[in-house]
C-alpha cells in the first residue's frame, strides 16, 4: 500500500460547476432537478452559470435532491485530509 498516493484534485471547480457535475452524473436535466428540488429551473441555471450564489438553504435543498452532503456543493475543492493536517 505504500506505493499509492492520496488522490489530489487536478482542477478547480466552482460551486455552480459542482452542482452541474452532480446533476449530470445522475442524468438529470435542469428541469428534472427543478421538479425534485422545488427550485425553479431558471435559478438552477443561474447557479450553474455563476449568476446567482448558492446560499446555505439552497445548498441544503439541492444536496437532498442530489443525494450528497451540502458541503460537497458549497466547498467543491476542499481536501479534508489536507485541511485537517494543517
Amino acid at each position: 500500500m505504500n506505493d499509492y498516493r492520496i488522490a489530489k484534485r487536478s482542477i478547480e471547480v466552482s460551486v455552480g460547476e459542482s452542482v452541474k457535475i452532480l446533476r449530470e452524473l445522475q442524468e438529470l436535466s435542469q428541469n428534472d432537478l427543478a421538479d425534485v428540488s422545488g427550485i425553479p429551473q431558471s435559478t438552477i441555471s443561474a447557479i450553474e452559470n455563476g449568476r446567482v450564489q448558492l446560499g446555505v438553504e439552497r445548498a441544503k435543498v439541492l444536496a437532498r435532491a442530489l443525494h450528497c452532503h451540502p458541503a460537497v456543493l458549497v466547498f467543491p475543492g476542499w481536501n479534508i485530509q489536507q485541511e485537517s493536517a494543517a
